[in-house]
């Protein structure tokens, strides 16, 4: 089903194309749907499983010069996609999905696994193409150094098993790791399960009820309080089940697919309701309890529930052993004038022929922009300013009535824009000199268009724990001590700080020793709590990063999982009870699972088109509810 890599390695100014046309005939064949439209985004897939199939395929956008490493995540992408559609029953699957996000995502993971097995059986090039991207994406996410289950996600760990068991795929290195973590700690204990599931892979009705089983068994399932699920919701389940008709027809299939997506708009349409009702809070509260977070021990009673603390015992998840080594440092502090304007020449040469693809995109959104704040005004009137311009017909038809004119309200609402760069070492080299070009041209332009703009960077100001874990070993070292190493989050330019006066800290990204270790959640609370009492009426927090948070001084005495799950703790919190609008783009690492609105970029060349296209749709989006609003005023 799939060519080689070496069909799409020549040079030429058509070979991107020409792969791209290649795998999109590949999803079509391999989905059954000749009908199916194929797009190359920037944006991620984000049809979900158990929603309503919408004809659209979504694929990772590859860069213009393909790498081996490109061409294996997007031919898996492809062919994953393609199975999905065409051996997967968004009703049946929907019916049986689980309650609680550990456990909906295990299972969404299973499900997928499932199809991807089908498909991989039948094909060799597709068993290639799944096993080896598999691998790719568990080598990124550092599982490879895995000492525990609690260092891995539950659904790529069951992925894993499940393809093991099936014998579908070829299994690297790092697959073959997590088996033996995972063996380690459960022994045979699923190996009923797994044989069941590879016994029934066309059964996607007996799988799913495999799957839960698999899910109770691993105490998966929490209800919204935190609660195990009652055995009373899983016979309800089970009922529900009962009551569906069994093996439908292709006819049936459809109706029970319809009714999946209307209910799925249903249920859209009262989490639009709750955020409307959300969104009325005080956004000093959602700062002073983001803070609250952050400070163990801080008492009080919270009107809503306190991102990184478990909402059944009330105790916190996340904690910080020593915060009087963190800084909160201006760009010009750490490093001297002359260093700066060097730096700044030295990003300026580096730069010179993306200026041009950039600057036109920001020309583009500065025109949206200004588009949006032009003064319009209405006319004929019977009172208001005397319009000169029709005094003329009064001249020469003195019967006519006097004209006046008045300017109609402008609805562009003023906007803070924050970009909080990523600042860790594995940005070093081409995506962060990028990340800063992108960032000075997204200044000046929102600036000429009044748009305030701050650029922000996090890291840490030491590797390895720094004074935070001397400070710790001198105290005996205490278990779980939590975050272990002095922050550093440096400020590039304020908001209020013109760009000329700030460009040359920009440079300063491109200094050696400046990057180092990420704690994302952290700074994504500081970036917060900075524009949560910026005083515009309009917030925007855009993340720019290339990993999940990674300090090796944290991780070494915390569970694997403890950054990561602290940064989706607060990103849920912003998302869901925030005024700030939140997005990110991730530069060869998939951010969509992390924040509900993202981009994921294969190349660092994208960035600054990423951007661009980013603020201009969120700009476009504002633009049309005020039009809405101006329209329902209106009748």
């Amino acid at each position: 089903m799939t060519q080689g890599y070496s069909s799409y390695s020549d040079k030429g100014p058509n070979r991107t194309e020409a792969f791209k046309g290649a795998t999109s005939a590949v999803v079509k064949a391999l989905s059954g749907r000749p009908e199916a439209t194929v797009v190359f985004t920037p944006i991620a897939n984000n049809q979900k499983l158990g929603a309503a199939p919408t004809g659209e395929v979504r694929l990772p956008l590859p860069p213009q010069k393909l790498t081996k490493e490109n061409v294996i995540r997007l031919r898996g992408s492809a062919d994953a996609m393609a199975l999905r559609l065409r051996h997967h029953n968004a009703a049946i699957h929907a019916k049986r999905m689980p309650v609680g996000k550990d456990a909906v995502d295990a299972y969404n993971a299973m499900e997928q696994a499932r199809v991807e097995v089908i498909g991989s059986d039948k094909y060799k090039g597709v068993s290639r193409n799944i096993g080896d991207a598999l691998e790719q994406r568990l080598l990124l996410e550092g599982y490879a150094m895995a000492r525990s289950t609690t260092q891995i996600q539950m659904g790529d760990a069951l992925k894993v098993l499940i393809h093991d068991r099936c014998d579908d795929i070829e299994m690297g290195p790092t697959c073959r790791h997590i088996k033996e973590v995972f063996e380690g700690e459960f022994g045979d204990k699923l190996d009923g399960y797994l044989d069941g599931i590879r016994d029934n892979l066309t059964d996607q009705r007996k799988v799913a009820d495999i799957l839960r089983q698999m899910i109770e068994l691993l105490n998966l399932e929490k209800d919204d309080g935190g609660r195990d699920l009652d055995d009373e919701d899983v016979e309800a389940g089970d009922e529900a089940e009962k009551d569906a008709a069994p093996d439908p027809s292709e006819e049936d299939k459809e109706k029970d697919t319809e009714s999946a997506a209307s209910g799925a708009e249903t249920q859209a349409g009262e989490e639009q309701a709750e955020g409307d009702a959300v969104e009325d809070d005080r956004d000093s509260d959602t700062m002073s309890m983001l803070e609250a977070a952050m400070e163990p021990g801080t008492e009080g009673k919270q009107m809503r529930p306190r991102p990184g603390h478990n909402e059944k015992t009330g105790e916190a998840r996340y904690k910080i052993f020593a915060t009087e080594f963190d800084q909160e440092i201006e760009a010009t502090e750490l490093c001297d004038a002359e260093e700066l304007v060097r730096l700044r020449l030295q990003l300026d040469r580096q730069l010179a022929h993306l200026q041009g693809v950039v600057a036109r995109l920001a020309n583009r959104l500065q025109r949206k922009l200004m588009a949006q704040q032009l003064r319009s005004w209405d006319f004929d009137l019977e009172e208001g300013l005397l319009d000169a311009g029709r005094l003329a017909r009064i001249v020469a038809n003195p019967t006519h009535a006097l004209s006046f004119k008045r300017e109609r309200e402008t609805h562009f609402r003023d906007t803070v824009v924050s970009l909080l760069i990523d600042n860790s070492g594995s940005m070093r080299g081409r995506p962060i000199t990028i990340a800063a070009m992108t960032a000075d041209i997204l200044a000046r332009t929102l600036e000429r268009c009044g748009v305030k703009v701050e650029i922000l960077g996090f890291t840490t100001s030491q590797w390895k724990g720094g004074q935070s874990r001397k400070k710790w070993a001198e105290n005996g070292k205490p278990s779980n001590p939590g975050r272990l190493n002095d922050l550093r989050h440096i400020v590039y330019k304020a908001a209020d700080s013109p760009w000329r006066r700030a460009r040359r800290n920009l440079g300063l990204m491109l200094r050696e020793g400046i990057l180092k270790e990420n704690i994302d959640g952290e700074a994504l609370v500081w970036a917060h709590n900075r524009l949560i009492q910026r005083h515009e009426q309009r917030r925007i927090l855009m993340v720019i990063s290339d990993g999940a948070p990674v300090d090796d001084s944290t991780l070494s005495v915390n569970p694997g999982n403890y950054l990561e799950q602290h940064l989706r703790d607060v990103i849920a919190y912003i998302e869901n009870y925030s005024s700030v609008q939140l997005l990110a783009i991730g530069i060869g690492h998939d951010v969509t699972r992390y924040y509900r609105r993202a981009v994921t970029l294969m190349d660092a060349d994208e960035l600054g088109g990423a951007v661009m296209t980013q603020l201009s749709d969120l700009f476009e989006e504002d633009a049309r509810a005020a039009n809405s609003y101006r329209a329902a005023a209106a009748f």
